[in-house]
């Protein structure tokens, strides 16, 4: 293991066949995400079976990430391209009408309130509500104008909307998904814990183990971070719609606050949006997009998601190669993160021996100059915890559970085992070091510290480590 920030790749038309999907495993991608956005079911199915399948073949454990839509708001079916002239006023309508834009959001002018503003295609088209009749009409007065093309998205930045959460089509797309062995969930548009809640306890009668993403892109999520990294296991900043409901100069700042707030949580987090954009047509990246991707990196991200890049880009293969360059230079240099993360305290009082013992062996590992840190685990606690105080030594996890091994393919600086040994404490300490000096993960003479629970037969919490020097 040669990098500890993780790689997500969107799968789309550019990269859906078997031989892709392997190609961009190789070169280096942890989790593979699939966008209910522009997915259909069956296309989905293939998918899922191929990564599955590749990860037998390659032994890997590459995670899969199933995005669901949320309560997208778009433009509907226009006859032609709409001009908007600055100044002018339109309507817009949840009814056809000739000489109107429709939307696909029937309460779209019971939510809008007068002098609201409404961007359109990404915000580079702008309105201001002048008035509504409450049921299907909405006036507006053009602000910043241009052509408007049928689909696109309405973002609504001061407008607290009455769609839910989780849509019809989520609700469909979600009867699927929790139907296939799939190890994360994104949900999209999140405002409050709650939403979060409602889609727990739909995966809790599912009895399935799914974990939540939420992501956050409107600025009610902002308001209400605390809990919603309290609720979710982990965090995606999805900075294309954050970036348009909240001025743009302020996602940078809102990025690094999520990011310190989800470690001091430990709580994987996500970069995500236009991280190499520019590789969606071009051969290279720009030295701004470099710099996105390495500044994520220092600023101790779980993972770094490309979209376009390689779902519908040109040079998916590439886009992969350039993101894992970069992470590796960075993580050599001074200002990887595992060489500047001051102590932390213990907040989880409930589980204090195991977090006492997680964050003391990342502590003895940097005295000792340990090369790995190894965790038996049974539920992934103790591997996410040891991620999240950033360690400089690797974290090696062995389970007997496929479905947390590639859960944690999500996890910083983690890499997972199968491992279903019924040994003692003392022979499973022996047999993950053995194994990892047999695959050249460590060498003779190395310092290593082993997490494990005693006695080992219970499966319990995490109440043993040792600091070995490899025979």
């Amino acid at each position: 293991m040669i990098r500890k920030t993780k790689i997500i790749a969107t799968i789309g038309p550019a990269t859906s066949s078997k031989e892709m999907i392997k190609r961009l495993i190789s070169r280096g991608v942890n989790v593979c995400r699939l966008n209910f956005s522009h997915i259909d079911h069956e296309t989905a199915k293939e998918i899922i079976t191929s990564i599955k399948e590749i990860n037998q073949e390659l032994h890997t454990h590459t995670a899969i990430l199933a995005d669901l839509q949320g309560p997208k708001i778009r433009v509907g079916q226009l006859p032609s391209s709409f001009k908007l002239v600055r100044g002018k006023e339109v309507i817009i309508c949840t009814k056809k009408r000739a000489n109107t834009i429709p939307v696909n959001y029937n309460n779209f002018a019971k939510d809008v309130k007068k002098r609201d503003v409404v961007l359109l295609d990404d915000g580079k088209l702008s309105l201001k509500v002048v008035s509504s009749n409450g049921k299907d009409t909405v006036k507006l007065k053009v602000v910043h104008g241009g052509l408007l093309h049928s689909f696109k998205g309405i973002n609504l930045p001061n407008t607290k909307i009455t769609l839910p959460c989780l849509t019809r089509k989520d609700r469909k797309d979600l009867a699927f998904i929790l139907k296939e062995k799939i190890e994360w969930i994104g949900l999209s548009f999140v405002r409050s814990s709650e939403d979060i809640k409602k889609l727990k306890r739909i995966i809790k009668r599912a009895k399935v183990t799914h974990k939540v993403i939420a992501k956050i892109e409107k600025p009610q999520a902002i308001k209400e971070l605390d809990t919603i990294i309290n609720e979710s296991e982990a965090i995606m900043v999805a900075r294309g719609d954050l970036g348009v409901e909240v001025p743009t100069q302020k996602v940078p700042a809102y990025q690094k606050s999520i990011v310190e707030k989800c470690i001091a949580a430990s709580k994987p987090v996500v970069i995500a949006t236009q991280m190499l954009e520019s590789m969606t047509e071009n051969p290279r990246a720009t030295r701004a997009e470099v710099n996105d991707v390495a500044n994520s990196v220092i600023d101790g991200a779980d993972a770094v998601m490309l979209s376009g890049e390689t779902s519908v880009g040109q040079h998916p293969l590439k886009a992969v190669d350039t993101m894992r360059k970069i992470i590796r230079d960075v993580e050599k240099s001074k200002h990887s993160i595992s060489k500047n993360q001051p102590p932390r305290e213990i907040t989880n009082k409930e589980r204090l021996l195991s977090e006492a013992i997680c964050s003391n062996a990342c502590s003895i590992a940097e005295t000792a100059n340990a090369k790995a840190i190894i965790a038996i685990t049974y539920s992934g606690y103790n591997a996410i915890k040891t991620s999240s105080f950033r360690p400089n030594a690797f974290i090696y996890v062995f389970t007997h559970n496929h479905t947390i091994l590639n859960t944690l393919s999500l996890v910083w600086g983690v890499r997972g085992f199968y491992y279903d040994r019924g040994a003692t404490t003392d022979q499973t300490i022996e047999e993950t070091i053995n194994f990892l000096k047999q695959n050249k993960l460590i060498r003779k003479n190395d310092f290593v510290v082993n997490l494990a629970s005693m006695p080992a037969q219970e499966k319990g919490m995490t109440n043993v480590m040792k600091l070995s020097k490899v025979k």
